[in-house]
């Protein structure tokens, strides 16, 4: 099932999220596979469960779908849960991200080029393991969304003041969604 993506100024996203039970999980039916869903049918590479207005550390990735456009040797397509980084390393390297909170906004975004992580699959078998390139700039693109880190954040403050009116209409959901959103309104 296809769920609405929180958009930009839902107070879900700015909340460091809590670490998930395999109980808390199993009663989220279905959890991981709607998260696959909404991340195809919104051509996203990535997810994060803040996203889906759920404040819990999950997050999902697939580079697989497009290893020739983003020039990549090996795709990945994982589930990754109560994730912790535990080394970023390698030459800083910007790339015009994009996030589904954010419809048409892209911007440069610096980021290291491998990360070390460590973080239970859909199994809750534990892995550490370290990514480099695009798989670790999505992987910590979803990270930074599990502590409450938006990529806006990371942009130049010149690239941001640019996109301030874009940022207003998207947070006011003054805007007409390529895809299923959830706005957060004031009361």
């Amino acid at each position: 099932m296809q769920l609405p993506v929180y958009a930009y100024g839902h107070p879900v996203l700015k909340k460091k999220t809590n670490n998930i039970t395999k109980e808390e999980l199993a009663e989220m039916e279905n959890l991981i596979e709607d998260m696959f869903t909404t991340m195809y049918n919104t051509n996203g590479v990535g997810l994060a469960a803040p996203q889906i207005g759920k404040s819990v550390r999950l997050f999902i990735v697939d580079t697989i779908q497009v290893e020739e456009e983003a020039k990549i040797e090996k795709g990945i397509k994982k589930v990754f849960i109560n994730a912790q980084k535990l080394e970023e390393t390698g030459k800083f390297w910007s790339y015009d991200e994009g996030c589904l909170s954010f419809p048409d906004i892209n911007g440069s975004v610096e980021r290291q080029s491998v990360v070390k992580i460590k973080y239970l699959d859909e199994n809750f078998e534990e892995h550490i393991e370290t990514y480099d390139g695009f798989n670790a700039r999505v992987i910590l693109h979803e990270y930074d969304h599990l502590d409450g880190i938006l990529f806006i954040e990371k942009m130049k403050p010149l690239k941001r003041r640019l996109i301030n009116k874009k940022l207003e209409k998207i947070r006011t959901g003054d805007i007409d969604p390529p895809y299923p959103m959830r706005f957060y309104r004031r009361r």
